[in-house]
Formats: structure tokens, C-alpha cells, sequence
């Protein structure tokens, strides 16, 4: 089996579940934040909805300056961070799909202003940095949801509010 095909599935999976979180952002509360020194709800969105392009990113560049990069604007409706993630999503399986495993052990560089911060094969950057850091901030928008009394959908097994069976 080659690392793509190996990839695809964990990815599809992932990119859905953290779908149906965003279909659940309440769009009155997007200046909302937990704490002052967290993301705003919509800052949160705009992240995650944005996350899946650096697939696409790590798969046909050999690097990223983070000097380079500027932040996503503020989401502040659902349909727009759903529009936005499902392009994200898609360019992103597009570019991994046919993919040689020769590709994905070719080495991947991130810089600070021009500093090396780490390098490693694009496999490993598209599960740690990618897919796990998606993971990540998916994580958080579920504690924000459900501090905003939002009902969660099942990640992993059932939530507290879905019950499969």
C-alpha cells in the first residue's frame, strides 16, 4: 500500500468530523473567546477552515516561512466557513491524491524569517503539521461549542448529545 493511499482515509475521515463541528458555529457568538488570551470563536474558524490548504502547500512547496504568511480574516458566517473549508479540503485531497511515495519522503522545511524551525519528510508534515495540528484546533472549537451550550456531534464515538444507536 503506499503512504497516499494509507493517508487518504484518516484524512476524509478527519476533514468530515471537523465538518460537522463548523456546521455547528453559532454565528452570534464569533467575538466570543473563553479567555482573553485565546482565539476569538471566529478567529477559531477561520484557523481550522484555512488548516487544510497547507496540505496542498506542503505537497508542492519544499518549505513555508511563517514571516510569509499573513492571518486568515475573521469567518462571520457559517456559510463562509464552510465554503471556505470545503475548497481548503478539497485542494488539499486533490493535490495528495496520485501522490508517489518518493514525494511524500522528500524533505520539507519550516522557517521563522528565514530560520529553519524544522524539517522533515512531507508525510510526516502532513500528518504532525497538518492533519494532528487540525486535530488540534478541532479539539478546541469543540470545548468552545460546548461552553456555549452548543450540542456536540460524535468525533470518535458518541458525544454526550448524539447517541448512535
Amino acid at each position: 500500500m503506499s503512504l497516499t493511499d494509507a493517508l487518504l482515509p484518516e484524512l476524509d475521515h478527519e476533514l468530515a468530523v471537523t465538518r460537522k463541528l463548523l456546521e455547528r458555529v453559532p454565528e452570534d457568538r464569533v467575538e466570543w473567546k473563553p479567555h482573553d488570551k485565546s482565539f476569538s470563536l471566529g478567529q477559531l474558524v477561520a484557523h481550522i477552515s484555512n488548516l487544510p490548504r497547507w496540505g496542498q502547500l506542503t505537497l508542492e512547496q519544499p518549505g513555508l516561512d511563517l514571516a510569509d504568511q499573513t492571518s486568515p480574516a475573521v469567518l462571520t458566517s457559517r456559510k463562509e466557513a464552510l465554503v471556505r473549508f470545503d475548497e481548503s479540503a478539497r485542494v488539499f485531497r486533490a493535490a495528495l491524491v496520485g501522490r508517489t511515495d518518493a514525494e511524500l519522503m522528500a524533505p520539507w522545511t519550516l522557517k521563522q524569517k528565514g530560520a529553519a524551525i524544522f524539517t522533515m519528510p512531507k508525510a510526516a508534515v502532513l500528518r504532525s503539521f497538518v492533519i494532528n495540528h487540525l486535530i488540534h484546533h478541532r479539539g478546541q472549537l469543540s470545548v468552545y461549542l460546548r461552553l456555549l451550550d452548543v450540542p456536540l456531534p460524535s468525533i470518535y464515538g458518541p458525544s454526550a448529545d448524539e447517541k448512535p444507536f
